[in-house]
């Protein structure tokens, strides 16, 4: 990654956040925050983030999973079920700006430290909660994973092949995506939080997202009432916006209107089709796609693909060879980007927000577990003598329960 020249962390430095979260969706988020300045305590219950354990592959012990989601940020434990616990959550809430958690909901409650507790102590505090379903609804307070929550998001009936069960997506988009949303939820309510001075609850869910994020399955069918068909690689509303084989690699092309499938006639020697009156515009060419898609795989079976879609990516149509994780990854486009960065031997996916006065960085690799107790209890007062009776005590972890 190159050198921050600014001198700055981030646009949110100064921020902090108490991140009380596991799995994905919170703690996608608070790296999110991190990464753009944040100052993040990982606060692990005892028997730790079980991510940490979702593996192979391991490095030193640590899961990848894990670590792809969680550095940035300083790691302690605490049992905050226990009176004492809580004392030290207040402590450590003092001059915290933003907490995190995705707790069952009613469980923070039951401990006396949920949102309406924890205001009366601290006003501006914002609160942000990550779970399944929410606490109200049919559904409230159950349990939810992402890939549950592809297939009751309808998400299943749209992915795969059209004569197949539907699958999942290989990318946690439900986790991920929640993980987004709460991020800018957070942003929003810190933006708020200077004109009104006081902060709030927020409640974001996978399954508002996995409804959220059904676009344009969703806004297809409040205009046709139709159930959308599964498509494979294909485009539900635009062609040709599919994978073709070449003679070498396969390639996708997104041809989104005429001008571009123009281009797209001419470069592959067929001028004419862009004339054809079955291919004429987007409209025709989607309810005659199966027609044209045996067109162009005929007019591309003797191309390179590489050359090709560079060809017509340089022209104006999008167009791009079909990676694999190797392919993508040592991509120049991708190392030009910064999109792999490496700190004190951890290896990790770049910041995907490029900020031109108040760049984000990399300030800390994920952390081992707990390994930041000393520092973050003395920084609220803790001696280290403390620290070993609450540790005698369970109350402060140090080494994962079991």
């Amino acid at each position: 990654m190159k050198k921050n020249k600014n001198k700055t962390n981030g646009p949110i430095q100064g921020i902090k956040i108490l991140d009380m979260s596991r799995v994905l969706g919170g703690p996608y988020c608070t790296q999110l925050l991190g990464d753009m300045g944040a100052s993040i305590i990982k606060l692990e219950p005892p028997q730790g983030d079980e991510t940490r354990d979702w593996g192979p592959p391991f490095k030193n012990g640590e899961a990848a999973y894990f670590m792809g989601v969680n550095r940035n940020k300083d790691s302690i434990s605490l049992d905050i079920s226990k009176p004492v616990g809580k004392k030290i959550l207040y402590k450590l809430l003092e001059d915290t700006d933003v907490l995190v958690e995705n707790f069952k909901p009613g469980t923070m409650e039951k401990w006396n430290i949920g949102f309406d507790e924890l205001k009366k102590t601290f006003p501006k505090l914002v609160h942000c909660r990550v779970s399944g379903f929410g606490s109200g609804g049919p559904l409230g307070g159950l349990p939810g994973y992402d890939a549950l929550l592809q297939a009751m998001c309808g998400w299943f009936s749209v992915n795969g092949e059209p004569k197949s069960e539907g699958v999942r997506m290989g990318i946690p988009l439900i986790d991920l995506g929640t993980g987004l949303f709460a991020s800018n939820a957070i942003l929003a309510a810190l933006i708020e939080r200077e004109k009104s001075g006081i902060g709030q609850f927020v409640e974001v869910t996978l399954f508002d997202t996995g409804i959220a994020l059904q676009h344009p399955h969703a806004a297809n069918w409040f205009v046709s009432k139709k159930q959308p068909e599964r498509v494979g690689n294909a485009h539900t509303n635009i062609a040709p916006y599919d994978s073709f084989p070449t003679r070498t690699i396969p390639i996708y092309m997104s041809v989104g209107n005429d001008r571009q499938f123009k281009i797209l006639c001419e470069t592959l020697g067929n001028i004419d089709l862009a004339s054809d009156e079955r291919f004429l515009n987007n409209a025709q060419r989607v309810k005659n796609k199966s027609k044209l898609r045996n067109i162009l795989i005929k007019l591309l079976s003797e191309k390179d693909g590489l050359k090709i879609s560079n060809k017509l990516l340089k022209l104006g149509v999008p167009a791009g060879p079909i990676l694999d994780m190797q392919g993508i990854l040592n991509h120049e486009h991708t190392q030009n980007r910064n999109m792999i960065v490496k700190k004190d031997n951890y290896y990790g996916l770049g910041i995907p927000i490029k900020f031109q006065r108040t760049p984000g960085s990399i300030r800390k690799k994920p952390p081992t577990f707990a390994e930041d107790t000393e520092r973050v209890f003395n920084s609220v007062n803790i001696s280290k003598k403390e620290i070993s009776e609450l540790i005698k005590k369970k109350i402060i972890f140090t080494k994962r329960k079991k």
